[in-house]
């Protein structure tokens, strides 16, 4: 493996153990400082615009001026967020940490546009999810480890671990070198058209945008379901959470190797598999087994980053991904707030509804995904 890339998968490792800290209570924090579901779906919503606002910016920038600098940014803005969050007593200065901690997804475009051209041998949807995987391994240790801090200290000291734990990813990610200009196998790729007049990269981002606010839908209110109405404790919150990022895991390293458009697809069916399960789960075991599926909602995220790749000039990669996770952004900024909404009336309704749409977007990526695909599923992806 090259060295970068090892180093970037260590570094998302440990941020994945403080992300998995407190990612599942962020709601359960919210309520605590006094918000409603309604307005938690509304600053969740405004997180994902702070999401959204940097992503092209950020794609562009890192295609114009290498993608390192961006990340190193990002590494540093997430951990002050973080500190933000961890000693804020009010809840409009925890909102504004919680913003600033969705300002740094701004190194989504820029840090898969330097693991594509780090990636030395592998294939790039490969590249892109072993280090997803291990973010995903370290996730598994903050649910359970978050849980029981919570119930024995209060949310706040898991907040204060969090932000000590970016610190270490921090310092791991600085050892990085630069990236070359492009890999050595997109120098003599194929395509050549440039991505602001690509009809086919355009429609292939409306399906983005489609299909993750299908999957996400059921998620911002997950643990205020599980809280709320089938009162479990913070610590078995903690421990479903990460049953979560063990999937996240699995998908991600088992299925990462698997054609982008196939990989794709199962990923949302595993989604699927989520909301069902806990649209009829009454007792701890099931509701375990649904959470292990939310990894396909991981795999779907590396996924379309893979398919966009093979629709776009290399040397437009980051403006490519920036584009792309806007769309993922948006659709995180949708989705809250219409789930706030539907939880508020019926909890139950944010599975059943989503059920609905993931069944819809499963049958629209068939169509058109597999159809564009079907002569070039089983080939090689640079």
């Amino acid at each position: 493996m090259n060295r970068n890339l090892l180093l970037v998968t260590i570094s998302l490792f440990a941020w994945g153990m403080g992300e998995g800290l407190l990612i599942y209570f962020q709601p359960l924090y919210l309520q605590e400082f006094g918000a409603d579901p309604v307005m938690i779906g509304s600053i969740l919503g405004v997180m994902g615009v702070a999401m959204a606002v940097f992503q092209i910016p950020s794609g562009y920038l890192s295609d114009r001026f290498g993608s390192r600098s961006i990340m190193w940014a990002s590494w540093f803005l997430g951990t002050s967020a973080a500190w933000t969050m961890a000693l804020a007593n009010t809840l409009p200065m925890f909102v504004v940490g919680l913003i600033l901690y969705g300002l740094t997804s701004f190194v989504v475009a820029p840090m898969n546009s330097y693991i594509t051209k780090v990636r030395g041998d592998w294939s790039v949807g490969r590249a892109l999810t072993f280090p997803s995987g291990f973010y995903h391994l370290g996730a598994v240790l903050g649910p359970i480890s978050g849980g029981l801090i919570a119930d024995r200290l209060g949310l706040k000291t898991v907040y204060m671990v969090a932000a000590i734990i970016f610190v270490i990813s921090t310092i791991i990610v600085l050892f990085t070198s630069q990236a070359p200009e492009t890999h050595h196998a997109d120098q003599v790729d194929a395509t050549t058209k440039g991505t602001l007049k690509n009809p086919r990269f355009f429609a292939f981002l409306v399906i983005t945008l489609l299909s993750i606010f299908a999957i996400y839908l059921p998620q911002p209110f997950t643990p205020s379901f599980l809280q709320n109405q089938q009162a479990f404790s913070r610590s078995m919150i903690g421990i479903l959470g990460a049953v979560g990022s063990l999937g996240n895991a699995v998908a991600t390293l088992a299925l990462g190797s698997l054609p982008s458009v196939i990989g794709f697809i199962i990923g949302q069916v595993w989604v699927l598999v989520f909301s069902l399960t806990f649209l009829f789960a009454r007792v701890p075991f099931w509701f375990g087994f649904g959470y292990f599926f939310i990894g396909g909602y991981r795999l779907c995220r590396s996924m379309v980053l893979a398919i966009s790749r093979t629709l776009v000039n290399p040397r437009q990669t980051g403006l490519a991904y920036g584009m792309v996770e806007t769309m993922n952004a948006i659709a995180v900024i949708i989705a809250p707030v219409i789930a706030g909404v539907l939880y508020k009336n019926n909890p139950l309704s944010i599975f059943s509804v989503s059920l609905v749409i993931i069944s819809i977007t499963i049958i629209l990526n068939l169509t058109v995904l597999v159809r564009q695909k079907r002569g070039r599923l089983h080939e090689p992806e640079n």
